[in-house]
């Protein structure tokens, strides 16, 4: 089934059950912001403690969260967790220097997961 189908099924079989009755704000148009929509989209997300990096394409997402990488393995308490999450995020990198262009171009490549091990061991 294509997901548009899907989708489309499981709004319509919420509006039959009532799911999306009287929810807050029904009927009122979205608050008119300085900034534009997509500032109003990252205040929500900032509002709902989500990363506002998913806004940025990879090229520059994934530079700052290498950046953010040792203040993140901080709270990491296994050699084991902290090779999941390097590898995790040299897959990303790699994907994206796989697929297609979006945006700027990736500069970085991917994080050697030794070196991040001893640093984080330090």
């Amino acid at each position: 089934m294509p997901v548009e189908d899907w989708v489309e099924r499981q709004i319509r079989t919420a509006q039959e059950r009532g799911e999306l009755d009287n929810l807050p704000g029904a009927g009122k148009p979205l608050p008119n912001r300085p900034g534009g929509t997509m500032e109003w989209v990252a205040q929500k997300l900032r509002e709902e403690n989500h990363d506002t990096s998913v806004l940025l394409p990879p090229s520059l997402a994934l530079p700052k969260e290498v950046a953010a990488l040792p203040e993140r393995l901080q709270k990491v308490r296994t050699e084991r967790e902290v090779r999941r999450i390097v590898a995790d995020l040299n897959d990303r990198i790699a994907a994206v220097h796989r697929g297609p262009q979006v945006g700027p171009p990736l500069r970085i490549g991917p994080v050697d997961v030794d070196e991040v091990v001893h640093r984080w061991r330090g």
